[in-house]
């Protein structure tokens, strides 16, 4: 499967507890941290509920 990057680029401050845990799953911590993951629809799920916080690059 392709990989795709998940850079976040907002703060999850004032935002719901899912959202929060999500960020967390998906391993980004700091604004402007990158991670790589797979291209599995578990993640595209986890990436539509924070879309507003981060920007993915395929």
């Amino acid at each position: 499967m392709a990989k795709i990057k998940i850079k976040k680029t907002r703060s999850e401050i004032n935002r719901p507890g899912d959202q929060k845990k999500t960020l967390i799953a998906l391993g980004l911590k700091k604004i402007g941290q990158v991670v790589e993951h797979e291209d599995t629809p578990n993640i595209l799920g986890m990436i539509k509920k924070v879309e507003h916080l981060v920007s993915v690059e395929k």
